[in-house]
């Protein structure tokens, strides 16, 4: 196989180079445009009963509010003549807006709930219609006619549907500075491992074409379906570091047989035979892992799939076909531009990793125990771990829709944000049912009041006969006020207390809101969560298993990989919900982002591979010619361990650099990721595999019988 394809590009590379230029034009021609294609939701499980909430009030009840106009009233309070004047003509201005629905303001029906306890502070909450482009598009056109600042008073936007807009144009930010910084230094760790332009350039050239395909295909898929716009941070983050890991890889591999006194030709070959191998494994290995996070239904998770088996793909077919054709046509010619340390990073092996490997084997317990205790002691935090779905408060403080929620949370006795709506449906209700069942809401000491087509309702009465919702048909809605936050433990029982509290006989409950979709979230990756583990534990199991033969070798990897991933766990937990670090790095400490752990898991576990792969393929590429499993690990350790730790510290440096960026779940992956990387390329390659290797000695190679047969017919070989 590997062999055929290097016969292929050594006597066709100007073909093979032409066809990756004219796709790579093509990619750059669609890739841009795919930015106006994805979303900034995907965070809700669309089978979820807060989701169907959701759909029914967008289709009989004018949909939920996702826009709040807070007004500030500079001189007095809201109820002064000034303020009372701008906040009725507002509020007439977008009761004449048919793209609003479900208006409510402090001006046309004084509820105090709209108004502030300093009285300074008023509301207008309402509803955008249709799909999230369409209400992202039009926050857009609403923020810039209503963020309104007078002598008299000022006027800012918050809400869902406006800190989509912020969260759109921060990713955008955030793009330009995570790639204004970690290109310049990858571009300085690859003149420094290679000791030459020419060489270095390559791998770059290389995740140019991956990302850029990559983008197309977002773009097609975002044409299709729902993708979520963080996608794109996955997809520069990865495809600067896997692209630039393969073709390392492959150049350095190809210098290598060039030194040996190879022929171009040959060296070509021989690299795809045994380096094109290894990245055939470890992408398929990282694209299985990342293929689990397509389990989950919701679109954000899934889009990440999307976007990293694309990168992960393309990386491999690009530094599998089109860079052998360019090392094919540029021959010495990857060595020229040569720079003063050239000579010293030519060389083969390094001997501090063989050194190293030697010592680890040979104290295999004051080496491996510390390096245990140390990883279980960062995991210690994950004892605490609580869970969250984003909101405002996932971006800088200085945005308005941060600063508008921080207001709702702290000046009014209700939070807009926080409303729980309930959708009984199925049967009509007579007035007394609704009544009584009401009654029983406003009775939760968490309910501020329960305002319905027959009143509002709070503390077990009713308060106001006037109606705050339109009925449609049978079926009913109930809008509960609270000022508990949706994101709390309080927040989330006082969801399972309503869906507990008995209902009419023959309705159906709906409950939906910002505290029942993380209710609904949390139990969505808890119940799919399972088939991830299983499906991630097989996949590394077969892929580890045809690359080595062994039953052993993919157990050590499991095993070494869980370690890693708590601590990364622990230390995000740490920093991130204990708030360590939150003015330095800027973000504001709150529970975990639910989704967060899930993609870490798949990608750290999928990178981890990444390494596994390269280093165990020169330590079974050694030890297949006769050698002792521990000097099969020197050897290894000796020719891989510096290539490792290079590309460890390139793919680390692009998800590092998500760390200047603006939105705080995106500062979590890019740390947590770049933690895990480091870990395993480090501790993990340098002291846990080189220990175990020793304990089990040529026993690490172990398979039964039958799966001896197995590999023998199945196993890629390097034919």
């Amino acid at each position: 196989m590997f062999a055929s394809l290097a016969r292929i590009i050594n006597k066709h590379p100007k073909t093979i180079i032409g066809t990756a230029l004219l796709i790579l034009i093509i990619s750059i021609v669609l890739g841009v445009q795919s930015f106006g294609k994805l979303q900034s939701g995907g965070f809700n499980d669309p089978a979820a009963q807060s989701t169907v909430a959701q759909n029914l009030i967008q289709s009989k009840f004018g949909g939920q509010a996702n826009v709040v106009f807070l007004l500030h009233s500079t001189r007095g309070t809201v109820d002064s003549p000034a303020a009372s004047s701008a906040g009725l003509t507002i509020t007439k201005n977008l009761a004449q807006d048919h793209s609003i629905s479900n208006l409510t303001s402090y001006w046309q029906s004084p509820n105090p709930a709209l108004k502030s306890r300093s009285g300074t502070y008023g509301l207008i909450v309402g509803h955008i219609k249709g799909d999230d482009a369409t209400i992202t598009a039009y926050a857009k056109v609403l923020i810039n006619k209503y963020t309104i600042s007078t002598p008299v008073y000022s006027m800012q936007l918050g809400g869902s549907a406006p800190s989509g807009v912020d969260i759109n144009n921060q990713v955008g930010k955030s793009l330009g500075k995570t790639e204004g910084l970690a290109i310049p230094l990858t571009l300085l760790f690859l003149l420094v491992a290679f000791g030459t332009v020419v060489s270095a350039l390559l791998p770059l050239i290389i995740a140019v074409m991956a990302i850029f395909g990559t983008f197309a295909e977002l773009y097609i898929l975002g044409s299709i379906t729902s993708v979520s716009i963080y996608a794109i941070n996955l997809t520069t983050a990865l495809g600067l570091g896997l692209a630039i890991d393969y073709g390392l890889f492959i150049v350095s591999r190809y210098r290598e047989e060039l030194a040996e006194g190879k022929s171009v030709e040959d060296a070509v070959s021989h690299t795809i035979q045994t380096a094109g191998r290894t990245v055939v494994f470890s992408a398929t290995a990282v694209s299985l892992a990342l293929a689990v996070m397509a389990v989950f239904p919701l679109y954000f998770l899934r889009s990440f799939a999307y976007a990293g088996i694309g990168v992960v793909v393309i990386s491999a077919a690009m530094a599998l076909i089109v860079l052998p054709a360019i090392l094919t046509k540029l021959g010495h010619g990857v060595e020229k531009g040569r720079l003063p340390w050239a000579n010293r990073v030519r060389r083969v092996e390094a001997p501090a990793w063989r050194h190293l490997a030697r010592f680890v084997m040979r104290h295999p317990l004051i080496t491996a125990l510390p390096v245990i205790v140390l990883l279980l002691a960062i995991a210690s935090p994950l004892r605490h771990i609580a869970f969250s779905t984003p909101d405002e408060r996932v971006l800088p403080q200085s945005t308005a829709t941060y600063q508008v929620g921080n207001i709702l949370r702290t000046q009014f006795s209700t939070n807009a944000n926080s409303q729980i709506n309930v959708v009984l449906g199925g049967k009509s209700l007579n007035p007394v049912q609704l009544a009584d069942y009401s009654k029983r809401l406003s009775s939760l000491q968490q309910i501020d009041d329960v305002g319905t087509y027959a009143g509002t309702f709070a503390h077990g009465r009713l308060v106001s006969s006037k109606p705050r919702v339109n009925p449609s048909g049978s079926d009913v809605l109930l809008n509960l006020d609270t000022h508990v936050d949706p994101q709390s433990a309080a927040g989330t029982q006082l969801v399972k207390t309503i869906r507990a509290l008995r209902v009419p006989a023959g309705a159906q409950l709906y409950v939906g809101g910002n505290a029942a979709a993380l209710v609904d979230t949390e139990h969505s990756i808890a119940s799919h969560l399972p088939v991830a583990i299983i499906l991630i534990i097989v996949s590394t199991f077969v892929v580890l298993f045809l690359f080595t033969g062994s039953v052993f070798q993919p157990v050590r990897a499991l095993l070494s990989n869980g370690l890693t991933l708590a601590a990364t766990f622990g230390l995000i937990v740490w920093i991130f919900q204990e708030g360590h670090f939150a003015s330095t790095l800027g973000f504001t400490a709150l529970p975990i982002n639910i989704t967060m752990p899930i993609l870490l898991f798949c990608i750290a576990f999928g990178l981890s591979m990444d390494y596994e792969v390269f280093l165990l393929s020169r330590i079974k590429e050694h030890y297949d010619t006769g050698v002792t499993t521990t000097e099969a690990v020197a050897y290894g350790m000796a020719r891989a361990g510096r290539i490792v730790s290079t590309l460890a510290v390139i793919l680390a440096v692009s998800f590092f650099a998500f760390s200047v960026s603006s939105i705080s779940f995106l500062q979590l992956f890019g740390i947590g990721t770049g933690f895990a990387i480091l870990v395993d390329a480090t501790l993990v390659r340098a002291v846990l595999v080189p220990v175990f290797m020793h304990v089990f000695g040529d026993k690490a190679w172990y398979a039964p019988k039958l799966l001896k047969k197995l590999h023998k017919r199945f196993g890629v070989t390097d034919g």
